[in-house]
């Protein structure tokens, strides 16, 4: 492998350069890492001036810490813990309020019947539904940063389900209590160590599949409720297939009134929707096609004695008022903390994808440490109610923006719908088809559908995210949200991985005419030295990718275990290999080094030494070159050769090439 030339030493006054170079431009002494210390950083300092500048930094930290204890210090940890504090002021009342009104008014006639039947799959009554439906909502408006999100039963509530033979609802609020505790512990914990970073390896080809594969699943759930079909609910692995293998087998025994219903229904919202969306822009407010549907469909089932005559099922009558609260019992703490670490981490999952996704479309930013201390405030308080555990809803928060919602200030007027039918309204309720419910939960979801359409370009963009998104997006739909969840997040780094093991080392050349370092593959014009070599490793260098660097450098410098072979050329194919004689690595692609890679380097400088390679390193940020030194690579090399740049290293190796003896230049078109 043959190298590309540096820069020229200085031609002296008069004289013109050899290689052609901008206009105006003077060449200078090579700078190493120290001589630019010595120049423009700071040069090494003694014990004392570190200990002082130590001291220094830990006082400024207690200054901080202090200031935030005055009053102007208060006041921004309030704007911080209070995010209303800070959009309120800043609210368009006449552009927003109605939106926020009709999509509050209109999820929180959803929460209603969905609360309820959520809650009679755990044998409990159903007014604890509607509890999860308010408290959590509330406690969120107030502490959330996601201005589309909508909150209530989460994936927890799996977990609250009643075993077999309980004759106690008792024991059963009991449990879920347990597990709403145990939620908020875990969330806070992660909140106090500000572990809200992790959900930045939620990348978007993972967050997307996540939510199009739930909404196949709330699609699929909401079958039977379509249909008149009173089927148990499936959950667990295969619950997908489970649940249409059910409703295929129970088919002939569906209700044609409800399937009416349910034809009706999809035939009015999705039109309604349709023009939502088209005339957005036009209209002042979105059609409220889900309230209007629920009117018509209580009028007409409450008129036509629907429930009776041709047994559509209804919503039923809705208790009133509200619990005493419920003292949870500390001694079980620590099981609970372990009991629920799997669902805390969904629940911050799916929260945080749904949150990312609208804050990307309407171009705000999340506070994901504030939202781990929004939810697991939000599980604290239902935990007195006897609430369900609860996190981000699918549905509920595609309905909200569809209905029109722009702020947490929707969640307020939906708490006010399930106050009003907790206190006052809950007859008015029962004749409300369950049909009505199940296609507004299904219209809601054209939009995470609509997300696939997105595939032909990715697809064209990256084939790696394609392959993310479809893998996680199988996982879900064939197994759960949950395991799908975390064979995404693991595919998606192991793609991370495995990209950085695939990378080439390139062989730099310098372009004629300029001072810019290319790829030799690249058919331009660059130029060589024979003897000097020039090779950029762009990824960082740890324990999995120290066994590349150490087979490339092999290949490129012709290093063998037992003696030096004849170095790989990048040249053309009637270029004669020469000797390596030095070598620039190109350290500015290395953005971090382990203890491995550190030794690799080390490694290498020694067996350079031995081959009479002069090994030269360029550009090393701060923390790799202390990697570095820590390894013991100044015991190998000097700091004489450290330099700031591939062009102050690769002039100081043309110095010495021309002082053992002068080559002619080589020019590659």
């Amino acid at each position: 492998m043959s190298g590309l030339l540096g820069a020229r030493t200085c031609p002296g006054p008069g004289e013109a350069s050899d290689l052609k170079s901008p206009r105006g431009a003077r060449f200078r002494e090579p700078l190493t890492e120290a001589r630019f210390q010595q120049l423009f950083g700071d040069a090494e300092q003694e014990p004392e001036l570190l200990a002082e500048s130590r001291l220094s930094l830990l006082c400024r930290l207690w200054r901080r810490r202090a200031r935030a204890c005055s009053g102007p210090g208060a006041w921004r940890l309030l704007l911080a813990r209070l995010p209303p504090l800070r959009w309120l002021p800043h609210y368009r009342w006449r552009a927003w309020l109605l939106g926020d009104a009709v999509a509050g008014v209109t999820v929180g006639i959803v929460h209603v019947p969905q609360g309820m039947a959520f809650a009679l799959l755990t044998s409990v009554p159903p007014v604890f539904g509607l509890y999860t439906s308010f408290f959590p909502v509330l406690i969120y408006t107030l502490l959330g940063t996601g201005r589309h999100l909508s909150t209530g039963l989460g994936r927890g509530r799996r977990d609250a389900r009643s075993p077999k033979g309980a004759r106690s609802w008792r024991g059963v609020c009991r449990r879920r209590q347990r597990c709403s505790l145990g939620q908020f512990w875990r969330l806070l914990g992660m909140f106090a160590l500000q572990l809200g970073v992790l959900s930045t390896f939620l990348s978007e080809p993972v967050v997307k599949a996540l939510t199009s594969g739930a909404a196949l699943h709330v699609l699929v759930s909401q079958l039977p409720s379509l249909l008149g079909l009173p089927l148990p609910r499936q959950i667990g692995c295969f619950a997908l297939f489970k649940t249409l293998a059910a409703v295929l087998t129970a088919l002939p025994r569906s209700n044609p009134a409800e399937l009416t219903i349910s034809a009706l229904s999809l035939a009015l919202l999705v039109p309604v929707k349709e023009l939502n969306v088209r005339f957005r822009d036009r209209l002042p407010t979105p059609i409220p096609g889900e309230i209007v549907m629920v009117l018509l469909a209580s009028v007409l089932c409450f008129t036509s004695s629907l429930d009776t005559r041709y047994n559509v099922q209804i919503v039923g009558l809705l208790p009133g008022g509200f619990p005493r609260p419920l003292l949870p019992n500390l001694a079980e703490l620590p099981r609970i903390v372990a009991d629920s670490l799997p669902v805390a981490l969904v629940t911050f999952a799916v929260s945080a994808s749904l949150a990312s996704i609208y804050a990307d479309k309407y171009s705000y930013t999340i506070d994901s440490n504030q939202e781990l201390l929004a939810h697991g405030v939000s599980n604290l308080i239902s935990s007195l109610f006897a609430c369900f555990p609860n996190s981000a809803t699918l549905a509920t928060t595609s309905l909200l923006v569809d209905a029109g919602g722009n702020t947490q200030l929707a969640g307020l007027f939906s708490c006010v719908v399930v106050l009003s039918v907790l206190l006052w309204l809950g007859p008015f309720f029962y004749y409300l088809p369950k049909a009505v419910l199940a296609c507004i939960n299904i219209s809601s979801m054209r939009q995470m559908f609509f997300q696939m359409q997105e595939l032909p370009q990715l697809w064209r963009i990256s084939r790696v995210d394609f392959a993310v998104w479809m893998v996680t997006w199988v996982a879900v739909v064939t197994l759960s949200v949950d395991l799908g969840l975390a064979v995404g997040v693991v595919f998606s780094m192991m793609t991370v991985v495995c990209r950085t093991q695939r990378v080439q080392c390139l062989a730099l050349g310098l372009a004629e005419g300029t001072e810019l370092y290319r790829p030799l593959r690249e058919r331009h014009k660059l130029l060589q030295v024979p003897g000097l070599c020039i090779l950029s490793y762009p990824t960082p260098l740890y324990f999995g990718t120290r066994g590349q660097f150490r087979r490339t450098l092999e290949r490129h410098l012709g290093l063998r275990e037992g003696g030096k072979e004849t170095p790989k050329t990048d040249g053309p194919p009637d270029a004669v290999a020469e000797p390596i004689r030095v070598v620039v690595l190109d350290c500015s692609g290395i953005t971090f080094a382990d203890a491995a890679g550190a030794r690799e380097v080390v490694q290498l400088a020694r067996r350079c030494r031995d081959a009479g390679i002069h090994l030269l390193l360029a550009q090393c940020n701060a923390s790799v070159l202390e990697t570095l030194t820590q390894a013991g690579l100044l015991d190998r090399v000097t700091p004489e050769q450290l330099f700031v740049s591939v062009q102050d290293a690769a002039a100081h190796a043309l110095e010495r090439l021309e002082s053992a003896g002068p080559k002619s230049c080589t020019v590659w078109v």
